[in-house]
Parts: structure tokens; C-alpha cells; sequence
């Protein structure tokens, strides 16, 4: 609870910094790992700087570096990608897929059990093919 509350109230204080100062917060990524990693985080509902906590980075740093990551001034090692990708319930892979809706599967079969996951390997053989 009191960690939920330090996150907000530093949320709530970092926008209004940037309300006084002037400054322009980029708002859309630049790169394709910075917006699927935007797209992954915002589906949970999970701050910056939580996420960069939850993977281990120092409290201090945690929502600088995320935002660097999403805005694609840095991109992660790939380490950190999978780090990042099993806190937000994601493939490694869908941080580079490029395709949208190839994008959307991965998600979803990534969310299905092993034997959803077997099932729909086996109807993806069977489609496309001349029986």
C-alpha cells in the first residue's frame, strides 16, 4: 500500500515538474521495441518506473531508463528484454515483431496453456496446405 502511494505521489510530482518547466514530454515512441514495450506495459496498467523496479533497476533510475527504452533513445540488452517481457507477461519476440497482428498472436499464445498452445501449432500446419 505505502509503495503504491510513493508511485503515484511520485508520478504526480514528476508531471507537475514538467507542467512548470515547460517541458514537452515525447509522447510516441520512436522505435518498434519502444512501442511494443509501451504497448505491453500500458495493457497492464503498470508505471514506469514500477516496471524498472519489478526487473530490478535502482528506484532512482527505474523510470528514466524505461522511458529511454520507450522513447528509443536507448534500447535494452536483450537480457533486459526478457527480464522485461516475463514481468509484462510477453514473448521476447513480440518487443521486435514488426507486424502488427503477428504481434497480437504472440500475446495471445503466450497467454494459452500448453495444450491450447499444441492445438493451435496444429491447426496453423493444417491451414494453407493443399489436402
Amino acid at each position: 500500500m505505502i509503495v503504491a502511494q510513493f508511485y503515484e505521489y511520485r508520478r504526480a510530482y514528476t508531471r507537475s515538474l514538467h507542467d512548470y518547466r515547460g517541458m514537452a514530454r515525447q509522447s510516441t515512441p520512436n522505435t518498434l521495441f519502444g512501442k511494443r514495450l509501451r504497448e505491453a506495459r500500458t495493457r497492464l496498467g503498470i508505471a514506469q518506473d514500477k516496471l524498472g523496479v519489478l526487473i530490478g533497476l535502482d528506484e532512482g533510475t527505474a523510470s528514466a531508463r524505461i522511458s529511454r527504452y520507450e522513447t528509443g533513445i536507448h534500447e535494452p540488452p536483450f537480457g533486459t528484454a526478457e527480464q522485461l517481457a516475463e514481468v509484462l507477461n510477453a514473448p521476447a519476440a513480440f518487443f521486435y515483431c514488426r507486424d502488427d497482428q503477428l504481434a497480437k498472436l504472440l500475446i495471445r499464445y503466450s497467454s494459452l496453456g500448453d495444450k491450447d498452445q499444441s492445438s493451435l501449432l496444429q491447426l496453423a500446419s493444417r491451414l494453407g496446405t493443399d489436402d
